[in-house]
């Protein structure tokens, strides 16, 4: 294990599940000896299907999980990346316990209205999918900014396949998260001169909750079975399995990390080669 991030602090969002893909990001940045600050919306009731996200008390219990297992600081605060004023005061929260971030992890989404093709998309729930994945990145990139400024920082947005390749009746996701996409190079250029880095990573199939949800969504539609829309699924994936929260998490960790000082503006792909690009 290393402990190159010893004395750095990283705002994880969307991290208040521990079969999310936010939880394996906050493991490998502890792992390597960060301090963690865990954001989620906190206020749901467990389990809430559609944003994947993390009841309060979850989220307690991710910060006691990494104190013990890394020996590192942990904080757990409420947020919702679509409301500036809870974005504020999330702010506010860190600044109490921390004096910087040093490492921002963009990871917080969600999909509403789906299945659906985009020509019968209901309009709110395809701007609520929107506003979720790509302005969220941007409010909370802006918010947390001048926490970062005064020496080398380190953006990571979490991205996806769906970017790249077009899925059937997800149309807003894969638009937001194309968006993100763009967002982190025009990031990356534009903070390059503070120093600070901006890159993506782009995750295909993760064995998470949010993913055995939408083959269960495939499922009804296609007559089938979760296991089976799975099955279909692999097939694409030359590896031939899905990914883990934590094979994500780890290049989350070489992206916020000194290894890669000299990517900056980068989408990298964590598919198990369903993408390869030249």
């Amino acid at each position: 294990m290393k402990d190159d991030m010893a004395g750095k602090t990283a705002l994880v969002t969307g991290a208040g599940k521990k079969t999310g893909i936010g939880f394996g990001i906050a493991k490998s940045l502890a792992g390597r000896g960060a301090d963690i600050i865990i954001a989620d919306l906190g206020a749901l009731t467990p389990g809430d299907p559609e944003t994947g996200a993390g009841a309060r008390r979850e989220m307690e219990e991710i910060c006691a999980l990494l104190r013990e297992t890394y020996s590192v600081r942990a904080l757990a605060v409420d947020v919702d990346v679509t409301d500036n004023e809870k974005i504020a005061a999330m702010i506010a929260a860190i600044k109490k316990e921390f004096q910087r971030i040093d490492i921002l992890c963009n990871n917080a989404g969600a999909s509403f209205g789906v299945p659906a093709a985009f020509h019968t998309y209901d309009e709110d729930l395809w701007l609520k999918t929107i506003d979720v994945n790509l302005h969220g990145a941007f409010r909370i990139t802006r918010a947390v900014l001048p926490l970062m400024t005064g020496s080398p920082g380190s953006i990571v947005n979490t991205s996806s396949r769906a970017a790249k390749v077009a899925p059937l009746l997800n149309g807003a996701y894969a638009v937001a998260k194309a968006g993100i996409n763009m967002l982190t190079r025009v990031m990356a250029r534009e903070l390059a001169g503070m120093n600070i880095r901006v890159n993506a990573v782009c995750p295909g199939q993760i064995d998470t909750d949010l993913e055995k949800w939408r083959f269960g969504l495939e499922a009804k539609l296609l007559n089938s079975t979760v296991e089976a829309r799975e099955k279909e699924m692999i097939k694409t994936i030359p590896q031939g399995r899905l990914g883990t929260i934590e094979e994500v998490g780890s290049v989350v960790a070489f992206l916020a990390s000194n290894d890669s000082s000299y990517m900056t503006g980068q989408t990298i792909n964590v598919c198990g080669g369903q993408l390869m690009e030249l």
